[in-house]
């Protein structure tokens, strides 16, 4: 019995951990700094790491070969504290999911949005959510795709300033987040639900 629960919440990516189910998922959502701070923000995440995912080159950087690579977080989080689906409706009203060019003032392929599912609950979980959003805006295209998960690479080394950017470097994580259009973007597509 404990061999085949093991089995199966290996193979729904949770990990038990002293009464603790904790799972791991990858989003993307334009500029990983911004993604990081909304993110971990929230009760029953305990993780949030910056990096890229989605393309083919091995061990991408920010400054060198991403080509191929969204920007994305990995969230870590409690599954008893916070659901998968609460963190997708968070995730939506975080994104602009109409923006087929990248979100707000950040635009090319590695600023896309996208969902990386690991299994098929989580599929089947991520396009209900966007059934969702769909039927809430039906005279838009809503572009964010589901895609399978893909390995997942952490900006590390002389880029380790990307992680926490923005508890390290306040004040100009705030000039470029309000610089960039982010949050009045939010506000325009989603009310009162983008204010947190």
């Amino acid at each position: 019995m404990i061999k085949t629960l093991s089995v199966l919440i290996a193979c729904l990516g949770l990990t038990f951990t002293t009464n603790v189910m904790s799972a791991t998922t990858v989003l993307a959502g334009g500029c990983f700094w911004c993604m990081e701070s909304d993110f971990e923000k929230l009760a029953g995440v305990t993780d949030v790491v910056s990096g890229f995912s989605g393309g083919t080159a091995k061990n991408p950087t920010y400054s060198g070969n991403h080509q191929g690579h969204y920007e994305v977080v990995e969230i870590t989080y409690d599954s008893q504290v916070i659901t998968y689906k609460e963190l997708l409706d968070y995730y939506w009203v975080n994104i602009d999911p109409f923006d087929d060019r990248g979100q707000f003032c950040d635009k090319g392929p590695s600023y896309l949005s996208a969902i990386f599912v690991a299994n098929e609950d989580e599929r089947a979980i991520a396009q209900a959510s966007k059934k969702i959003v769909e039927a809430e805006f039906p005279y838009y295209d809503v572009v964010t795709p589901i895609l399978d998960a893909a390995t997942f690479y952490p900006i590390k080394g002389a880029e380790s300033y990307h992680q926490d950017y923005y508890k390290n470097y306040p004040k100009r994580y705030r000039y470029y987040r309000w610089s960039c259009g982010r949050d009045q973007r939010l506000i325009e597509i989603w009310g009162k639900r983008a204010i947190h």
